[in-house]
């Protein structure tokens, strides 16, 4: 195994491991494949076909495994993806939605059934403001939305 982080995310796939890996790390600065291992004759899966896919995210480390259809993602989990500005979170939220579904609150689901949060990183600097008044135009506003826009909830977050 490559990763070195004790913590890693381990991503279950029917057979999609590796074109979601490759399709992840496309999208994300710092990203990269570091290994793929195959099923051998002993399988359980098909001799050669990909079983393991390490790959970096964004300098997370990540393992995606070729499981078969017995589980599916649910929104249970997500990935959240902390955004420097309004940009990024255009960025991000067009390259993972494409093929997927929108959600609210900044959640879609990628073309592989994997939730996201794409979430602008200022949204969690009004959020923890102790000016509670403001902290909640913001909510507010944020619960109006799907993708995030962050001029809007600055607009809120003033008072606007």
């Amino acid at each position: 195994m490559i990763g070195t982080q004790k913590i890693r995310p381990f991503l279950w796939f029917d057979t999609e491991a590796e074109e979601a890996a490759n399709y992840y790390v496309t999208g994300f600065k710092d990203s990269r494949i570091n290994y793929v291992a195959r099923y051998g004759k002993e399988g359980p899966g098909p001799e050669g076909q990909v079983m393991i896919v390490e790959f970096t995210l964004a300098g997370q480390d990540y393992v995606a495994l070729n499981g078969g259809p017995h589980f599916k993602f649910t929104e249970a989990i997500s990935l959240m993806v902390s955004c420097e500005d309004q940009a990024e979170v255009d960025r991000l939220w067009d390259y993972l939605v494409e093929g997927g579904t929108p959600s609210q609150c900044g959640w879609l689901k990628d073309k592989y059934g994997l939730s996201w949060q794409i979430v602008p990183a200022r949204m969690f600097e009004m959020m923890k403001d102790e000016d509670k008044v403001r902290a909640g135009r913001a909510f507010a506003a944020m619960m109006q939305m799907v993708k995030f826009d962050v001029a809007a909830l600055e607009k809120a977050y003033a008072g606007g």
